[in-house]
């Protein structure tokens, strides 16, 4: 399977006062063209689809059309909410899309994956929204961890709330010993560097989350971050398709 990782489009952001949306559109434009010279069976879009909760009708019309071309250009999609994008507002068109295209926003369903099949078989792809710890505790699967660490703090991390979530993926893919297996994911893992463009997502300074959890996860596909980065050979960062400050120039 021929996945093309990418993440951070913040389609509506501007730079020092100047309109980014032609720019962003000519991304998309290079997407769908390389999409179809490469034959991309599924593009991956981890999280940060939009710049703000309520973006310009424009970004949201480029979205739109972004998904629009890429399903006509014959590949997937599956995209992710993140610490920028309004959850509800992003997934609320998820049920009316073609069945290719798959937004996941909704932390009860991170254990339920969008099955891609392929000539060697099915890849499970594994869609993590961006986990705010305060509010996703309660819609994760699996038992709640409030009140797990006296101090309170532990148990609403970042950390705790990915792996809890990594826990919904991981029993799942225990009912299907040696799959390919593909996570989406939106956090600040250890390991990455920030840059001047990024929003802080810390809670009360335990705002990374250890590379670790996604041992054995056959690439893991993370958003956030603005500069391309590996963390380890399998978990990496694709980086914004344009630099929004110096520091990534």
């Amino acid at each position: 399977m021929l996945a093309l990782h990418t993440s951070d489009w913040h389609l509506g952001r501007g730079l020092h006062g100047h309109d980014l949306l032609a720019a962003q559109a000519a991304f998309v434009d290079h997407l769908v063209e390389v999409v179809r010279a490469e034959s991309v069976d599924v593009v991956l879009v981890s999280g940060d689809v939009h710049d703000r909760a309520i973006p310009p009708v424009r970004a949201l019309e480029l979205f739109d059309e972004a998904l629009s071309r890429l399903r006509d250009a014959g590949t997937r999609v599956v995209a992710i909410s993140g610490n920028h994008d309004a959850a509800r507002r992003l997934g609320d068109k998820s049920g009316l899309l073609d069945p290719r295209i798959r937004i996941r926003t909704d932390p009860a369903a991170v254990g339920v994956p969008v099955v891609v099949e392929d000539a060697d078989g099915p890849v499970r792809i594994y869609a993590i929204p961006y986990l705010e710890p305060a509010t996703a505790n309660a819609l994760l699967p699996g038992p709640d961890l409030a009140g797990a660490d006296p101090a309170g703090a532990a148990s609403f991390s970042q950390a705790a709330t990915m792996r809890r979530a990594m826990r919904a993926v991981r029993a799942d893919l225990d009912g299907h010993p040696g799959a390919r297996s593909v996570v989406l994911a939106h956090a600040w893992v250890t390991g990455g560097a920030g840059s001047d463009s990024e929003r802080d997502i810390s809670v009360g300074g335990v705002g990374n989350v250890p590379s670790s959890l996604f041992d054995g996860i056959t690439y893991t596909a993370l958003g956030h971050l603005h500069r391309p980065q590996v963390i380890t050979p399998a978990v990496r960062y694709s980086g914004s398709p344009m630099a929004f400050s110096f520091s990534e120039a």
